[in-house]
């Protein structure tokens, strides 16, 4: 077997279809965030506005956090020294968790290195917990969901994407008797549509099943204290188990399930992917801990989040791009074909300065690739104005034309 030939072989597949995934080399400013410097392949370096990141708040450069995290490294040092289990349980982590059950509303809370590693490692668990599990995921769940709830060796079912009906058809079809969970998401990241949650609740309670919710890009951004959309809707005490992750609306990394104490001890004690893990540094657990504090009390962020997200959708719906709008915070443009889209991203970022990476295949499915735009609190109307007129521009008169551009 030549091996480096197959490697090659793999690698040209991606870039004949137009989807080989390139790292762009930046600098964060810290004060001066969405902006940053990016390292050109040839050394050479340009100031640029990043559009594409999730750091939706701007609360990585938050001095609030950075004073938490630096009086964690000067108080304990670098890292946590251990796993969970052995020496690497903090104070610094368990009042982080406190703060995030607190708040969910729930007594709990359980923290992993990241969101992914969350989902994947609850969801691959809990058929340990209750033999005969069955879990119903929805069609556009998030990988991490997708990978846990596949290694479970537990019986699955798919229902389509936010079809409430179809979940029905698909209990009703199961043995009663049978332990039941369902899992999805309250904010779909790619398209920005939101999850049914009452429809689901009221479905789960029905069946006598366990609801498990993803709030990943919820968290932060919605509800009166950035609980997300299930307490912005006032259901988080319906929800068995809720995931959210520490790295996007609240800036740092991380990620967590908040559930009873029943249910994270649980999880705690069998799931691979927490004990065996080394865990979070301090330093990075005190500035996720101020983080939550400080926006638990600072709701005009979210508002002000959610008032650009809308003025933007309606400059770029005034070019006539095709948006997709479900009122969330998501901003994506339809381009629909992977070349065309690493064209226009590679584009914004040369010519314009701004920096906004392609979404393609298994990202999103086939024919519906889209640049993602993320604003924040912290992008004015002078990179709103520039980014509106980088894309009328290169819509309207690059070598591509706007039909093809469309797709």
């Amino acid at each position: 077997m030549d091996y480096s030939a197959k490697l090659d072989t793999a690698i040209e597949r991606l870039h004949e279809e137009g989807r080989y995934r390139t790292f762009i080399d930046i600098e964060r400013k810290n004060g001066q965030f969405p902006h940053a410097v990016w390292t050109r392949p040839d050394g050479s370096t340009q100031d640029i506005t990043v559009w594409c990141g999730n750091d939706y708040l701007g609360m990585g450069q938050n001095p609030v956090v950075l004073d938490a995290m630096h009086e964690a490294i000067d108080a304990t040092g670098a890292g946590s020294g251990g796993t969970r289990n052995i020496s690497g349980t903090t104070v610094y982590h368990k009042r982080l968790e406190a703060e995030l059950a607190d708040l969910h509303g729930k007594e709990a809370a359980l923290l992993f290195t990241s969101a992914y590693i969350a989902n994947d490692a609850t969801l691959s668990t809990l058929p340990k917990l209750f033999p005969g599990l069955i879990i119903y995921s929805d069609a556009l769940n998030h990988a991490s969901m997708i990978e846990g709830v596949r290694r479970n060796g537990g019986a699955k079912r798919v229902f389509r994407h936010n079809d409430v009906a179809h979940l029905r058809e698909l209990l009703e079809a199961d043995d009663p008797a049978a332990p039941k969970l369902i899992a999805f998401e309250s904010v779909y990241s790619m398209d920005g549509d939101f999850g049914p949650i009452k429809e689901i609740c009221d479905l789960a309670d029905e069946f006598g099943a366990l609801t498990y919710i993803d709030e990943v890009h919820a968290v932060g951004l919605y509800g009166p204290r950035g609980g997300g959309v299930t307490e912005r809707d006032n259901l988080a005490h319906r929800i068995d188990i809720i995931n959210g992750t520490l790295a996007k609306a609240y800036g740092v990394m991380g990620g967590y399930i908040a559930a009873s104490p029943k249910m994270c001890d649980a999880i705690r004690s069998y799931a691979p992917g927490f004990i065996f893990t080394t865990s979070l540094s301090p330093a990075v657990a005190a500035g996720a801990a101020a983080s939550v504090a400080y926006l638990k009390d600072h709701p005009e962020l979210r508002e002000k989040h959610q008032e650009l997200a809308k003025v933007l959708k309606l400059r770029l719906k005034g070019l006539g791009l095709p948006i997709i709008d479900h009122g969330s915070h998501i901003v994506p443009v339809m381009v629909g074909d992977p070349v065309h889209t690493k064209k226009l991203s590679d584009m914004l970022l040369s010519e314009f300065g701004l920096y906004v990476q392609p979404i393609n295949y298994p990202t999103v499915p086939r024919g519906t690739e889209r640049l993602r735009f993320t604003p924040s609190p912290v992008h004015g109307p002078t990179e709103i104005d520039h980014l509106v007129k980088a894309m009328d521009s290169l819509w309207a008169h690059c070598a591509l034309n706007r039909a093809e551009l469309a797709g």
